[in-house]
């Protein structure tokens, strides 16, 4: 069972990793967004423009948490 915490935890782990690299990447805010909104309409998940503004800004409040927790 440890390992699949283990498995779970490093999974997790990449997909804040990710998040955060995309969001801190230097491009406008207005390119990283079509990029995000691009990878989930491959993947069958459509947002309108409201919905993608709140899943950045859910994902931006989360990173800025986790990095505080680190502290």
């Amino acid at each position: 069972m440890k390992v699949l915490n283990y498995i779970a935890a490093f999974i997790g782990g990449c997909a804040i990793g990710a998040a955060a690299g995309i969001l801190l990447a230097p491009e406008k805010g207005e390119e990283t967004r079509e990029r995000i909104a691009e990878a989930l309409r491959k993947r069958g998940i459509r947002l309108n423009r409201k919905e993608m503004d709140a899943l950045v800004d859910d994902i931006s409040e989360e990173l800025a948490n986790g990095a505080k927790a680190e502290e």
